[in-house]
């Protein structure tokens, strides 16, 4: 009776583990385009190219009407060994993105001059595209993070300029478009 009782347990409890929900690993873009029932349409808005330390990335706001509602996205694309890579930015993540940007510049100037041998300070949004940088050997790098999962994701900048002109020419063209 009690190897019974451990077994229904054990049983139990698997049972119990495979029936937690698993997170969505869809964007913003990807919920708001697939809607089903409702005509969708795609315009693009090519932007400058952003300089990488090694090539470039094409950028552009992609303008997305799905049922009568319209959305902005800012989307960065990078060719790289394993595929291109797309970060799809919604504006309301842009314009926080825009904060923490200025937040992380006035934080890279004191962590470039530390003793410790590593340091990383980043921002992530929703979607899990990330912005930030990092400071090994009291070298300092900048770096975004375009899609959560897989290889190939990260693109390097020389310094945070870059970005912030990336990201407030993309802010300038959605409000243009709104």
């Amino acid at each position: 009776m009690k190897n019974l009782l451990l077994i229904l347990g054990s049983f139990l409890f698997v049972i119990g583990l495979y029936g937690q929900d698993v997170k969505d690993a869809s964007t913003k873009m990807d919920e708001f385009a697939s809607k089903t029932g409702v005509i969708v349409k795609f315009e693009d808005y090519n932007l400058a190219n952003i300089k990488l330390s090694y090539g470039v990335a094409e950028t552009k706001i992609r303008k997305i009407i799905s049922g009568g509602e319209t959305k902005y996205f800012y989307q960065i694309s990078n060719e790289g060994k394993y595929g291109e890579k797309t970060a799809s930015i919604a504006y309301e993540d842009l314009t926080e993105m825009q904060k923490a940007l200025t937040a992380l510049k006035s934080q890279a100037s004191g962590d470039s001059n530390t003793s410790s041998d590593y340091i990383e300070n980043k921002f992530v949004t929703d979607d899990g595209f990330q912005v930030g940088y990092y400071v090994s050997k009291g070298k300092l790098n900048w770096y975004m993070i375009l899609e959560k999962y897989g290889n190939g994701n990260t693109i390097f900048m020389k310094d945070a300029s870059t970005i912030e002109q990336a990201f407030s020419s993309a802010k300038a063209k959605m409000d243009e478009l709104k």
